[in-house]
């Protein structure tokens, strides 16, 4: 008598296992997937996620992704620049600060360069989606690494934007183990599909002091110093270790899901 009802939950428990391992499976292959797509679609800007900056300087991590939102607005595939990524506790200068001169400093103007601010992924859409609003900009290619494409884009798309691939070919992200930061996101992605990507960012990062205004360059956390290029890395939208930095590059401030998982990081945002 007892046997039957044991069997029984034992089932039940072994087909929820399952459903559990397909369901994370299949949210892994379709990460993996769109951080090897590249939309060729034009679009009204590129959102550029922070990462990693040192000291005024942007590291590695920051500069390729950089690299490749000035290579998409040289070629003509958006007229605008929204870069996102505020700054950490003890930090004196800002992601957004930081990228928005090193553009200017490669011929961006100013005026077509767009910041924002945030701790992740969530806060870096929604602190710069009231000045693409202002600009009536919905269509943007977001730029990040492979393996934070996929939950760039939906938090992208869930704040009302239409996103277009296109993860950095050459992430020095490479270098550290990967695979963490594919588990951290097949984690948080499958998670906040069921909570949502809002209510899970309420829940593992603190909540926004204040956002750069729009003048943004007279601000203390704004300035940047010179010269530009190199530096220590941070962490690495949306990856590794934290040797030294302020800040995806995975973002050192931006919890993880599971506590096994909660090595330093500020690669991805």
């Amino acid at each position: 008598m007892i046997l039957g009802p044991l069997k029984w939950t034992l089932r039940v428990l072994a087909a929820l296992l399952l459903v559990i391992v397909l369901y994370f499976g299949v949210t892994f292959v379709q990460i993996w997937w769109r951080g090897h797509e590249h939309a060729t679609e034009d679009a009204q800007a590129v959102l550029v996620f922070g990462t990693t900056e040192d000291n005024g300087t942007a590291s590695a991590e920051l500069t390729t992704r950089l690299n490749q939102a000035l290579t998409l607005y040289r070629e003509g595939r958006a007229p605008w620049v929204a870069v996102t990524g505020g700054r950490q506790p003890g930090d004196v200068y800002t992601e957004a600060g930081v990228s928005a001169t090193y553009l200017e400093n490669r011929g961006v103007p100013s005026d077509r360069i767009l910041k924002g601010s945030g701790s992740d992924t969530w806060q870096n859409v929604e602190t710069v989606l009231p000045k693409l609003k202002e600009h009536h900009l919905k269509t943007v290619i977001t730029v990040t690494d492979p393996f934070h494409e996929y939950r760039a884009m939906a938090i992208t798309s869930a704040q009302g934007l239409i996103p277009y691939p296109s993860p950095v070919r050459n992430s020095p992200t490479i270098k550290f183990e990967l695979w963490r930061y594919y588990l951290k996101e097949t984690l948080e992605v499958g998670l906040a599909r069921i909570v949502g990507y809002g209510r899970l960012s309420s829940w593992t990062t603190a909540p926004l002091r204040h956002h750069l205004s729009s003048g943004g360059r007279g601000e203390p956390s704004d300035k940047i110093a010179q010269p530009f290029g190199g530096g220590v890395i941070g962490n690495t939208t949306g990856s590794g270790p934290v040797i030294q930095g302020s800040s995806p590059c995975p973002r050192a401030n931006e919890v993880t899901v599971m506590s096994s998982l909660s090595w330093s990081h500020r690669l991805v945002a």
